[in-house]
């Protein structure tokens, strides 16, 4: 390792006059580290985490509300399942917690009653299982095929509603990918509450994103297969449409190239007509076959994250690109597929007033920075002898 000061440059493009000021959250995947940038890629502020991180977001009171992953579930295997929610203060103190061995942490949500909605695995009776059609046949885990489930937790831990996948799914529509296993049917991996009480969910195996009637537990709204693939993290924008990354995974050539490619869309979910589309010139240049995000902010523009790229940019609705920074904190990670990785989940970006974010103390030069070898796990403590002893060595 060799110290390079602070802050490496990783912002590549920045338009003040058109991009949208504040500061992103992100976590590096495979890292226990939340961080904030300020608008010039500089790291300003860490939330250091005694597990594997899930998904985060900042909740209008500043706090940090993060998953933090157990190694030892039962279903640890699946990704991202099995830990905790955790709410933390902007020093890293435990303010809330909530935590299941059958938690899903790809997505969490706080209500505006104080309440949060979480997200759960079950096993689908066998009966159930024998009507699921799609998949690739025999692949259930150890003969088990899970599903989801949502609840809404009091402050207290206590579920005050419930929701299960398997009572409100029609057999007929929602088919799994036939390329995908048996081992998860829907797979949710986003919720968003919707103002009217109403949840917006992903689902990423069957391909579709639906709203779910909050008191009565049907769909409402059901849109997706044929037009997205293994899509992630749909939200309702301020005109009602529904902004979703549609990472294009698993998806049908239409042409001669059998390439996959990203992009983000603008559904109206009225007329289920495509309003906006954001996609690269070039098919493979932008792509990331999971995770990855879309916010739309406040100034019209759209936050991408390309998770596998670990690439975070700014478009503007004419699709210029006004922000662009790319994640220079590499990892390794299980699977073991992502191999040493600067993968990153999701980000969101946060006004400069949000949460008193302008009242915190954040000091770009408070972090050492180092170059880490491929594969080194060396502890902070390891890590600053090293960097003692090769300056040392160089003469310093």
């Amino acid at each position: 390792m060799l110290a390079i000061g602070t802050n490496p440059k990783s912002v590549a493009c920045y338009d003040p006059s058109k991009a949208y000021d504040g500061y992103t959250l992100f976590g590096p995947r495979g890292s226990r580290d939340m961080w904030l940038i300020n608008m010039h890629g500089q790291f300003v502020h860490r939330w250091r985490m005694p597990g594997l991180i899930g998904d985060a977001s900042l909740l209008p009171n500043g706090n940090l509300l993060i998953g933090s992953r157990y190694t030892d579930s039962p279903v640890a295997d699946i990704p991202a399942c099995g830990g905790e929610w955790l709410e933390l203060d902007w020093d890293g103190n435990l303010v809330w917690k909530y935590g299941d061995t059958y938690l899903n942490l790809h997505d969490c949500s706080r209500l505006e009653n104080g309440n949060t909605l979480v997200n759960f695995l079950i096993p689908l009776p066998a009966e159930v299982t024998a009507q699921v059609k799609g998949g690739i046949p025999g692949s259930e885990r150890q003969g088990v095929m899970w599903s989801d489930g949502i609840r809404e937790i009091n402050p207290a831990g206590e579920v005050v509603w419930e929701w299960l996948a398997h009572e409100h799914m029609d057999f007929e529509r929602e088919i799994l990918c036939p390329l995908c296993s048996r081992m998860i049917w829907t797979y949710v991996n986003s919720m968003f509450a919707l103002p009217n009480g109403d949840i917006l969910l992903s689902f990423r195996h069957i391909n579709t994103i639906a709203i779910v009637d909050k008191k009565t537990g049907d769909f409402k709204w059901v849109w997706g297969p044929g037009n997205l693939g293994h899509q992630h993290c749909p939200t309702m924008v301020e005109n009602g449409n529904i902004l979703v990354f549609d990472n294009g995974l698993h998806c049908p050539s239409t042409d001669n190239v059998a390439a996959s490619s990203s992009r983000v869309l603008e559904v109206n979910p009225e007329t289920n007509e495509i309003e906006w589309e954001y996609k690269a010139e070039t098919i493979t240049s932008f792509y990331s076959p999971i995770c990855s995000s879309a916010q739309r902010l406040p100034n019209g523009n759209t936050l991408i994250c390309e998770a596998t790229k670990g690439r975070i940019f700014e478009v503007t609705r004419d699709k210029e690109i006004v922000w662009e920074f790319v994640n220079p904190l590499y990892f390794d990670y299980q699977p073991t597929y992502l191999g040493w990785t600067n993968m990153v989940y999701r980000a969101y970006r946060y006004a400069a007033d949000y949460g008193k974010l302008n009242e915190r103390l954040m000091d770009p030069n408070e972090f050492k920075w180092v170059l880490q070898c491929k594969g080194d796990s060396q502890s902070d403590e390891d890590e600053a002898q090293l960097v003692a002893d090769r300056l040392k060595h160089l003469g310093y």
